[in-house]
């Protein structure tokens, strides 16, 4: 039987292959998306963002991760018309406080996570994610359409049938469970075959977004 690219990345022993994967992610961002890309990826330090105030934390939502995880016009108006109910509304205590609990639950527990970061208003299940992956990298992975339709085309995995039933538009929590379990499942695998700890969630994330793009 032959294997498609994905599959066969998947079941590579060789880490030089799943390093060409993760560089591959640079070559789909756009110009005018890959400073804030660099910043949030490389250089965002959660200790930093954990001491934030009110004020900074609603700040580096609205300017930073709605921004990067919203690249479409049309989306990041829209969410960010939510999270702006919280100047309106007078409720940016709410949000600091979602930011308190945010590094203060277990990170082993997926759902719990992904419950907490789906009450900042503008994030469903997806973009709850996104914000996880970056603060906790080391246990989140973004899930999303893409993810699902690369881990869609790798044979033989035993996530296979709740895969298909996925809306993968409109994840839901368990969806996102599912997903980051892949993840991490797979990342803690690398690691045990290369004997380190480079691979997270995160970057396994990035690679499954790549898998999508045209070659």
């Amino acid at each position: 039987m032959i294997m498609n690219e994905t599959t066969k990345l998947w079941h590579s022993k060789d880490e030089r292959d799943w390093l060409t994967a993760l560089d591959r992610y640079w070559d789909y961002v756009k110009d005018e998306n890959l400073e804030l890309e660099r910043e949030l990826i490389y250089r965002l330090d959660a200790a930093l963002v954990k001491g934030f105030n009110e004020q900074r934390w609603y700040d580096f939502l609205r300017d930073k991760y709605f921004r990067w995880k919203y690249t479409a016009p049309n989306r990041y108006a829209t969410t960010t018309y939510s999270l702006q109910k919280c100047i309106e509304q007078n409720s940016l205590n709410e949000l600091y406080q979602i930011k308190k609990e945010l590094f203060n639950f277990n990170k082993e527990d997926i759902k719990a996570g992904l419950k907490i970061a789906k009450q900042i208003k503008g994030l469903g299940a997806a973009g709850a994610s996104g914000l996880l992956a970056l603060l906790f990298p080391q246990y989140f992975g973004t899930i999303d359409q893409f993810a699902v339709k690369a881990l869609r085309q790798i044979d033989g995995l035993p996530e296979h049938v709740a895969l298909q039933k996925m809306k993968s538009k409109n994840l839901s929590i368990s969806n996102g469970v599912v997903l980051i379990s892949i993840m991490r499942n797979k990342a803690e695998e690398l690691n045990r075959l290369f004997g380190d700890d480079f691979w997270t969630p995160r970057k396994i994330d990035i690679i499954l977004w790549g898998c999508t793009r045209e070659r």
